[in-house]
């Protein structure tokens, strides 16, 4: 490899993490000249990328949860820089992580360092992009309300905790969504658009997806009659609920909804009427492990 020089842009939660402390120290007795950034406020990340960027900076290291990871991907596209990314995994769900199949234990993750970078796609809406998936519906909720005091003591159990306890909210949203060759309208339970395959705490909406096939994943899981019972065994991980789901693979798809419908974006949450999704292929140079299962083409 070139140049072993990176810089790591660690949320400020993680700071006093001995692991992590750890494991830079690690890489640096490797050879690496490896310094760090912490975030503080909303908008570090990104700042701390274009000064990364400006520095010189051609390796830089995601530390953090999955709105951190998206933050950095997005700063580092829209900055339309040939750097290249590694993700250490430090959150409560780490769903792209954990789909990608890189390692969630910081010393292993920063083992990427030492693996060619491959171009992924991103997905994008209204100006925004997101690295893992756009949610819409009751999932999106349920991952947008989970406290972080319950995600510290029970993990991604969490996730699952809060959305048993909020059955009596559940309203199915009614929307239209339309693509290349594809047209489906309706009353939906949950929405995956998916450059990765997982989201909120381990629930696999998009199993197909690849994040470097210029195509996001579409998956629908339709409004039943007994939504309840449906829902709870969704959220503990049913899977003879596979077959309900309508799917389809597009480079974008619009969604409509006269009520409006939530969104969740790797944790960012957005809410609109009418919405389009698409691919932006090869966005960004990322570490993943050879065999990753995201990659279309295996390294």
């Amino acid at each position: 490899m070139g140049e072993r020089k990176a810089l790591l842009i660690l949320h400020g939660k993680q700071a006093l993490n001995d692991t992590v402390r750890e494991a830079v120290k690690a890489q640096r007795e490797a050879g690496w000249d490896l310094a760090v950034r912490l975030t503080w406020e909303a908008g570090d990340a990104q700042r701390l990328v274009i000064e990364a960027l400006a520095a010189g900076y051609q390796t830089i290291i995601a530390g953090g949860g999955d709105g951190t990871l998206r933050d950095i991907a997005e700063a580092l596209a829209q900055a339309q820089s040939s750097a290249s990314l590694v993700l250490m995994p430090l959150g409560t769900a780490n769903d792209f992580a954990r789909a990608a199949g890189v390692p969630l234990e910081p010393l292993a993750a920063l083992g990427l360092l030492e693996v060619a970078p491959r171009a992924i796609d991103l997905g994008e809406v209204g100006g925004q992009l997101f690295l893992n998936m756009a949610t819409g519906g009751f999932g999106s909720q349920v991952t947008a309300s989970t406290s972080e005091d319950l995600k510290k003591v029970l993990g991604g159990a969490a996730y699952l905790f809060t959305g048993l306890s909020r059955f009596s909210e559940l309203e199915p949203a009614f929307v239209s969504l339309h693509g290349p060759d594809f047209q489906w309208e309706g009353q939906l339970l949950a929405l995956g658009i998916g450059n990765g395959r997982q989201a909120g705490g381990g629930h696999v909406l998009c199993p197909q997806a690849f994040a470097d096939d210029g195509l996001l994943d579409l998956s629908i899981l339709p409004a039943p009659t007994e939504v309840v019972s449906t829902l709870k065994d969704l959220l503990a991980g049913g899977l003879g609920l596979d077959n309900m789901f309508v799917r389809a693979r597009l480079p974008w798809v619009e969604i409509k909804s006269a009520e409006g419908l939530d969104i969740n974006l790797d944790g960012e949450p957005l809410t609109g009427a009418d919405l389009r999704f698409s691919a932006r292929p090869g966005a960004l140079n990322v570490h993943l492990p050879a065999h990753s299962p995201l990659l279309s083409h295996q390294g």
